[in-house]
This record gives C-alpha cells, sequence and structure tokens, in this order.
C-alpha cells in the first residue's frame, strides 16, 4: 500500500514513517525541509509546501492513504502564518485525495482544539470546540478539524486523532523547551499544582495512527469523527514535569509563582515579542500559563473501542525509555528539526 506522510521528518512524523516501512508500507514523505534520513529507511522524500496546492496534488499520485501530520505548532506568532499551513494546507490535502482519487486520510489533530482555558476532566468527544480558542495554534487546528470530518464521504474516508502532550525519544518541541527553561533557571511552578493532565508516549501514538488506517479500511463507519488519543494514565503535571527532568538530570522546580503573576508576566511577554521579535517563539504566554495550572485529561474510550486502541507503553515505561534513549522508531537516524 502507498502512504504519504506530510511532515515525515518531524516528530510524530518520522516516528510514524518508520513504524510504516517496517509493516510494508511504500512510504512518501511530503516535507518543506530536508531530511537525507528518509531515505536511508527506504522513504521517497519530496519537498513541498502544504500552502502550494499544485506541488501537493502531484506529490500524492498514485497514493493509497494520507496521514496529515504536519502543522505550524507554537504559543505565538503571526496568525496568517498558522492560518496558511493548518487551514489552507489541509484545504489543499483534502482537494489533492479528490484529484487523486486517494481513499483514505489520517488527521494528526491535538486534544487542545477543545481547550478553552478551563479545566477539562474525563470529558469525551461530545465536547464542543470553543467560542473563543486559547491560541491561533489551537484555533487552526479546529478548522482544519472540521475540514477532515466534513470532507469524509463514501468516496473518501476521513477520521481525525487527537493526542495530547506527545513525548518520548526524538521530541523537539515539548520536552527540549522545558529541558531549557529548567536548565537555565526560567522555570516556576504556577499555582497549586494539583492539576492532571494526559500525556501520549510517541510509540503509543504511532500505533494509534495505524490502528486508525486499519480501521478505516474495515469500517467505514468509523469515519468521519475525531478521537482523543493518550496514555489513559493522567498524571499529576508539575509531578510528571519532576519526573522528566529528573531523568534529563536536572532537579526539580522549586520556586513557584501565584498564577495572577504568572498571568501578567506572560502577557507583558507575549506583547513584547510581538512587537521586537516576532520570529521567536516566547518562553511564555497566556495559552502555556493556562495550559499550566488547569486540568486536561480526556475519555479515550471510543478509540479503545472502535480503533482498537490500546497504549501499551506506560508512563513509567515511556520515562524509562526516555532516559536511555531507547526507542523502536528512527528518530536518531533523522534530523528533526521543527517540520513545516
Amino acid at each position: 500500500m502507498n502512504a504519504m506522510v506530510t511532515g515525515g521528518g518531524g516528530f510524530i512524523g518520522s516516528a510514524l514513517v518508520g513504524e510504516l516501512i517496517k509493516k510494508g508500507f511504500k512510504v512518501t514523505s511530503f516535507s518543506q525541509g530536508d531530511y537525507p534520513g528518509l531515505r536511508k529507511i527506504g522513504v521517497k522524500p519530496i519537498r513541498g509546501n502544504l500552502s502550494d496546492q499544485d506541488s501537493v496534488i502531484k506529490a500524492s499520485k498514485n497514493i493509497d492513504i494520507i496521514f496529515h501530520v504536519a502543522a505550524k505548532a507554537g504559543s505565538n506568532g503571526d496568525y496568517s502564518e498558522f492560518y496558511e499551513t493548518n487551514v489552507t494546507g489541509t484545504e489543499n490535502i483534502i482537494n489533492a485525495c479528490k484529484i487523486n482519487k486517494i481513499p483514505y486520510l489520517i488527521f494528526t489533530s491535538s486534544a487542545s482544539v477543545v481547550f478553552d482555558g478551563k479545566d477539562i476532566e474525563g470529558s469525551d468527544e461530545s465536547l464542543p470546540y470553543p467560542a473563543h480558542p486559547a491560541s491561533y495554534y489551537t484555533a487552526t487546528k479546529a478548522m482544519a478539524e472540521k475540514l477532515i470530518l466534513n470532507a469524509n464521504s463514501d468516496s473518501l474516508k476521513t477520521l481525525s486523532l487527537r493526542p495530547h502532550l506527545v513525548y518520548g525519544p526524538g521530541d523537539n518541541h515539548l520536552l527540549p523547551g522545558i529541558i531549557l527553561k529548567a536548565a537555565y533557571g526560567r522555570l516556576r511552578r504556577i499555582g497549586n499544582c494539583r492539576n492532571i493532565v494526559d500525556v501520549s508516549y510517541i510509540d503509543n501514538v504511532v500505533a494509534a495512527h495505524i490502528n486508525a488506517a486499519q480501521a478505516i479500511l474495515n469500517d467505514p463507519d468509523t469515519g468521519g469523527q475525531a478521537y482523543f488519543i493518550s496514555n489513559g494514565e493522567p498524571v499529576l503535571l508539575w509531578d510528571f514535569l519532576d519526573m522528566i527532568l529528573q531523568v534529563s538530570g536536572l532537579g526539580p522546580v522549586k520556586k513557584s509563582v501565584p498564577v495572577w503573576i504568572a498571568m501578567v508576566i506572560s502577557h507583558l511577554t507575549q506583547t513584547f515579542h510581538e512587537v521586537f521579535y516576532k520570529d521567536q517563539e516566547s518562553l511564555i504566554t497566556p495559552f502555556i500559563v493556562s495550559e499550566l495550572v488547569h486540568s486536561h485529561w480526556f475519555n479515550i474510550n471510543k478509540a479503545r473501542k472502535y480503533l482498537n486502541y490500546n497504549p501499551v507503553i506506560s508512563n513509567s515505561e515511556g520515562l524509562k525509555r526516555l532516559a536511555g534513549q531507547k526507542s523502536n522508531d528512527y528518530s536518531n537516524l533523522i534530523r528533526n528539526d521543527q517540520d513545516l
């Protein structure tokens, strides 16, 4: 079967590409960057931009299934850049599927598309999109997800996966940012630190994608729907962050700051970056503070039932693998820059 992975050089994309190769798929990666390591594992890499419809259509010829993983992530930046990649790019993927008669499309969304800055505790997929999204990223990812689900039809089966806080060897975004802040003494506990969150080990997320493909091939009724994905083991956020720091050779976060002070600082910092350092990621934003002080964990029974999803890598095992940099993915062969 011929599969195309958008963002095949990124964190989730590279791990998914490796697993697809192992399972006998012929894989094409569509990425903005150049990832020589992809060729080493038998992937056909194609460079291009999601916003260029012609290049998307050309790259996806003779493809049977697309895993649309690529996105512009981040907590600040120009709205137009988020929209161009996450919304226009997704529109182009859907159009390419229709033009090239590709019957299956799996979208990598985010559980954060339903986050409205308030606690989420055990909610399922019936939770609505917020009227006021928490960030440009979550707003445009939600718009993209709606496009994907609305595109589901007899000729094009689509579904959306919503992993949350993905971690593991090869991570080039979430963990490095946390570790860097802690190493420079810039990480502070915020609030009472009793908030509970879901996390997702990379191998579990990849398994969810493989299972989603199998499910949509065998049961068309799984299409047109979103599915929360996590380890199924909610954790106290700040305790988990301390464990991450421990396996990274750093001590726990001891200093703390009240929520209101953190929020004031985040607004000031975000404004400063928007004026003077627009192209750089802000160390802290209101969205980041909200995620650090609120609970956000989800019911994954729908994925268990309809996708046969079973997160076999527990949090304790995930931390062990992270500590030893032991993983059965291909992250070490591929330059894991933030893709697209």
